[in-house]
């Protein structure tokens, strides 16, 4: 079971870690948990293939299931506003479900990342793991919504990642969210309405373009007829 914690809440166990007489002890197991997580990792990244939809989260291989067509459908319409809006103005790389972005301690492949320009002219044809986007969304499902509500929504922003959107195909609406400081603030819920990324200024959309076809078409022709 996952346990969150805010930073507010970290820094407070943190000090009372640095008071406690058992904190050699406390240390030693860490040490321990990690370095074997460490091994595990490895053997991750030796037995992973390109076509596993797997993840590794606070030291355990986490599969995917097959998605829905409404989390498949919705996540192609986001890929397709924001990877046509990337495209035309160079700003960078979108990617698409089977990225693997490793972090400090987990890998996650998101059902949508862009990296700005500078970070994308790094990357090269045969890599398979990447470093922290800029913007990640994550479209909800019944297997998946503790995790991307969870440890992913801490470390994404202990990671810098500065704009995340959770997509929710079953209520039809989409919350995003904006890095201050250390955590994440709402900047907007619903599912009607405009959504204007933060970190592609420009890119403006209405909420009912990711779940709906014919307004979808509306909203990429615009992002068209605007290049």
């Amino acid at each position: 079971m996952l346990l969150e914690m805010t930073p507010a809440a970290e820094q407070q166990m943190m000090h009372h870690l640095q008071q406690s007489p058992r904190l050699p002890f406390y240390l030693k197991e860490l040490n321990a948990l990690l370095a074997d997580e460490k091994k595990r990792r490895q053997t991750f990244y030796a037995q992973v293939q390109e076509d596993d939809k797997v993840e590794f989260i606070n030291g355990e291989i986490i599969f995917q299931s097959p998605v829905k067509l409404q989390h498949n459908a919705a996540a192609g319409h986001v890929y397709r506003l924001v990877s046509t809006y990337v495209l035309i103005h160079d700003l960078g790389y979108v990617g698409f479900e089977k990225i693997l972005v490793s972090l400090s301690r987990n890998d996650y492949e998101p059902d949508v990342c862009y990296f700005r320009r500078e970070k994308a002219a790094k990357f090269t044809p045969r890599q398979m793991q990447f470093p922290a986007p800029e913007l990640v969304v994550e479209v909800l499902s019944d297997s998946a919504v503790k995790i991307d509500r969870g440890v992913k929504f801490t470390d994404y922003a202990a990671h810098g990642v500065e704009e995340y959107w959770l997509v929710d195909p079953d209520a039809k609406t989409v919350e995003q969210y904006q890095l201050a400081g250390q955590e994440y603030e709402l900047v907007m819920k619903g599912r009607t309405g405009q959504l204007a990324s933060i970190v592609l200024p420009g890119l403006v959309f209405p909420v009912s373009a990711i779940f709906d076809g014919e307004i979808h078409y509306q909203a990429l022709s615009q992002i068209l007829a605007l290049s």
